[in-house]
């Protein structure tokens, strides 16, 4: 039986030809792709030639396109439609490919086949674009603890191995949680929910095999539910189910998974003669050191802490006002500050909806990279993993650039959150190779799908992350697109979001779902006057998350995070109506892998310069302006992480920011 995931792609673009492909497939297509790989990295390490770049970076900068394939079409499948056959697969592949991994770096021969044409570096004739990539290649194999011997490095592989199987445990866990919990709604207990919610339930609950609407625990359905409930008790439950994910006790429960990855990144960094991981993860970011990073989140706190006690006071005696006596509680903030937003400025999220159509607001992200860059999408029908999902061409000036899939509709399968991943990366080297990009969300599905102002700002978000990948000009494939510092990676991101507040956009795409007609003055008036409403609650959650991640990581590893977590929250005086966005046993930013490890703050780190960046095409000639435009794509766009981060944003811009633009954007005063 020939493997589809072996073959060459014939299909339109080399997209993957998932019509083909089985849960079959997968352990045979990488048992096979593995020792091709293994195959490869034997014969750079033991050729016999003088060590030189093309003979060792570049050898192993050449795609095995086998493993590739295999991976590509996997981990797409395990993250957006899993199944307990692909779960059981990833548990499977998470420590196989740790291991693979693991033996590249420690390779002692191809490791001093690295180390002698980095020695060779200042005799070789190498462009910028090299130089960088031998560098990064050097380091990688020197951080991944190459040049460990002994007993040590026998660890640093049973740590990585280790580590691979929590972050994947984690994930699964946190999917089983979402995917279990649900609470089945009457009839009665939609009084007060608009119907858009009430549609949102009623599909949910389809989508659950329930006769009747329920609302589970996806973002897109338990936000909107806890902010137009008028129900204090049901709000209470489906909340507190909500922060309990991974904290049920019995197999789902992440508490303990958590405290052995942070004692098992502690040990990692100590091999490799670091004090604390936030020593090792922060060396390679624009932050580099962790006192740096407390810096900007505190300088942040003060102002955002002081604001969010400010509205507490106001949505409290709100709530007296509807005869509640007691505390206000995590339960409430979303209702009365929903309440007071339609007072304040008179803007009714059940209003604004109907004029966030989904396809309307994915029109709206290509209008704004057309202006900008030109490129043009036009739809490809395809088969793909999903019948949610769809797939476009991107053209510029006629030429193929990319193909586009949007994956956007909630699902028990899909894991939570948003994404964008690149199912095949830009590169020259060896051959042109063109990208595929993949965005992945969770929006209630409706008919049509209306989006919330959060859902459209996370699409454009999104779309960001997709033009960085889309737009990348480099030659090879490790620093293409968003292989970046993790501090940097969400700077074309969040300053793609600021497109959707461009009102000449919103007058175009916000058109009524059911009369057609443009959002009016006064609405889109209201939707940029609040924009920055509610923000002291917004950037206390997300900066009190910050904190406990840096503290993890910071020093010692705690025995019980937990407790580690309710110390931070009290050292800083965490508003008790107020959670962290992501709890440690959801933490999935965190621990469902080491991205964002000692890493969350990196979103702000970037909103420093999304913010300035902004701020130069207000200067210019507004948002579209051509000159911005094209120094946006040649400095940071296109280049991938082939220059250092702080070097391509000063080319763009002049100069490095400081947080002023940050709080002024937030409606925040500075402390």
């Amino acid at each position: 039986m020939t493997n589809p995931l072996l073959q060459t792609w014939t299909t339109p673009f080399g997209i993957a030809p998932f019509a083909e492909i089985s849960d079959d497939h997968f352990a045979p297509a990488l048992d096979t792709a593995l020792a091709a790989h293994t195959a490869q990295i034997d014969a750079i390490a033991s050729d016999v030639t003088p060590p030189g770049f093309a003979n060792v970076i570049e050898a192993l900068e050449t795609p095995c396109q086998p493993l590739e394939q295999v991976l590509s079409v996997f981990f797409t499948v395990a993250g957006a439609d899993s199944n307990p056959a692909r779960e059981a697969l990833q548990r499977e592949f998470s420590p196989k490919l740790a291991a693979h991994f693991s033996a590249i770096t420690a390779n002692k021969a191809l490791y001093a086949r690295v180390q002698a044409v980095w020695d060779q570096r200042d005799t070789l004739d190498l462009t910028e674009e090299q130089a960088r990539v031998l560098m990064l290649t050097h380091r990688g194999f020197v951080r991944g603890g190459a040049a460990l011997e002994g007993e040590a490095d026998q660890r640093m592989q049973e740590i990585k191995g280790r580590l691979a199987t929590l972050g994947t445990s984690f994930t699964q866990n946190l999917l089983a949680d979402e995917r279990a919990w649900f609470l089945k709604l009457s009839e009665d207990d939609l009084e007060g929910l608009p119907d858009f919610v009430v549609s949102a339930a009623r599909a949910a609950g389809e989508e659950k095999g329930v006769d009747g609407p329920v609302v589970t625990l996806s973002r897109s359905l338990i936000t909107p539910f806890l902010q137009f409930s008028p129900r204090r008790d049901l709000r209470k439950i489906a909340f507190n189910a909500f922060v309990a994910r991974g904290a049920n006790g019995g197999e789902t429960d992440n508490r303990a998974s958590a405290a052995e990855t942070l004692k098992l990144r502690e040990e990692r960094a100590q091999l490799l003669g670091y004090a604390c991981f936030a020593d090792y993860k922060l060396e390679t970011e624009m932050a580099k050191t962790p006192d740096a990073v407390r810096q900007l989140l505190m300088d942040v706190w003060g102002p955002a802490k002081a604001q969010a006690e400010a509205d507490a006071e106001i949505l409290t005696q709100m709530m007296r006002d509807d005869g509640i006596n007691g505390e206000l509680e995590p339960w409430d903030w979303r209702y009365y500050s929903e309440k007071r937003r339609v007072i304040e400025h008179d803007l009714d999220e059940a209003e604004l909806k109907p004029y966030l159509q989904l396809d309307q607001i994915i029109e709206a992200s290509f209008a704004c990279a057309n202006r900008l860059f030109g490129l043009t999408f036009a739809p490809l029908d395809v088969p793909l993993y999903h019948a949610d999902c769809r797939a476009w061409e991107v053209t510029r000036d006629g030429k193929h650039v990319a193909v586009f899939i949007g994956d956007y509709f909630a699902r028990g399968s899909k894991r939570s959150g948003a994404w964008c991943s690149a199912m095949r990366s830009q590169a020259k080297f060896p051959s042109v190779q063109t990208p595929v990009v993949i965005n992945v969300c969770n929006f209630a599905k409706g008919e049509p799908a209306l989006l919330s102002w959060d859902d459209a700002r996370t699409l454009f978000h999104e779309f960001g992350h997709a033009l960085h990948q889309m737009l990348s000009d480099v030659s090879y494939e490790s620093i293409s697109g968003t292989s970046v510092a993790r501090d940097f990676v969400e700077l074309p991101s969040q300053l793609y979001e600021h497109w959707l507040e461009v009102p000449e956009v919103l007058q175009e795409f916000a058109l009524h779902a059911e009369t057609g007609e443009a959002m009016p003055e006064d609405l889109l008036a209201k939707v940029l006057g609040a924009a920055t409403y509610d923000m002291g609650f917004q950037t206390v959650e997300y900066v009190a998350s910050a904190l406990v991640d840096l503290a993890f990581h910071d020093g010692g590893a705690p025995a019980d995070p937990m407790v580690r977590q309710a110390e931070v929250l009290s050292e800083i005086g965490m508003p008790t109506a107020i959670t962290m966005r992501h709890a440690t046993p959801q933490f999935a930013h965190v621990f469902a892998g080491d991205g964002y490890s000692s890493g969350y703050y990196s979103y702000m780190w970037s909103e420093v310069m999304d913010a300035d960046a902004f701020a130069s095409f207000e200067e210019a000639n507004g948002a579209f302006d051509a000159e911005r435009a094209r120094a946006l794509e040649t400095c940071i766009l296109s280049t991938g992480g082939s220059q250092d981060p702080a070097d391509l944003y000063r080319a763009f811009r002049g100069r490095l920011p400081g947080v002023e633009a940050l709080l002024k954007g937030r409606g925040l005063q500075a402390g």
